[in-house]
């Protein structure tokens, strides 16, 4: 069952599956310029995370981009996996969540800056899954937390 207010976007047919999650990424196709369905292809926000709740029948439209077509879909925000300060692990507490570690070789990296998330946005701590999977290369007390957001 899904969670949290659904809002109406397209998405192309071969991905338009419940469950799917995805980072919208913005508009940046020349051709989507003069679609007559644009506005609702591109009504989310850039860089947030979004998870597939129900796909809408009957609702393909051609697209250039999208070989196939693209179909009507309900997203809702998806929750995210990510590393956070131990002290801050708190289930049901509200973050603003920051980057804090610009070391891309660490093995730890994609967790310490996920995608979907946004620096200095609020996000409630859903549930603390654990310990970091490697030692922080910062010496820092990290956990593997779920977050949402607000």
């Amino acid at each position: 069952m899904v969670k949290g207010k659904t809002k109406v976007t397209l998405i192309g047919a071969k991905l338009a599956k419940p469950g799917l999650d995805f980072v919208y990424e913005g508009n940046s196709c020349p051709e989507c310029e003069s679609c007559k369905v644009r506005k609702v292809c591109h009504n989310l926000q850039p860089g947030k995370r979004y998870r597939v709740a129900t796909v809408r029948a009957n609702t393909r439209h051609d697209c250039p981009v999208h070989h196939e077509a693209v179909v009507a879909v309900d997203v809702v925000e998806a929750p995210i996996v990510a590393l956070i300060s131990a002290d801050m692990a708190i289930a049901n507490s509200r973050i603003s969540y920051e980057f804090s570690c610009p070391k891309i070789e660490c093995r730890s990296y994609r967790l310490c800056r996920p995608d979907g998330i946004i620096e200095g946005a609020k996000y409630v701590v859903r549930e603390v899954l654990g310990n970091a999977p490697d030692i922080c290369e910062r010496g820092r007390a990290l956990k593997l937390v779920e977050l949402r957001p607000v």
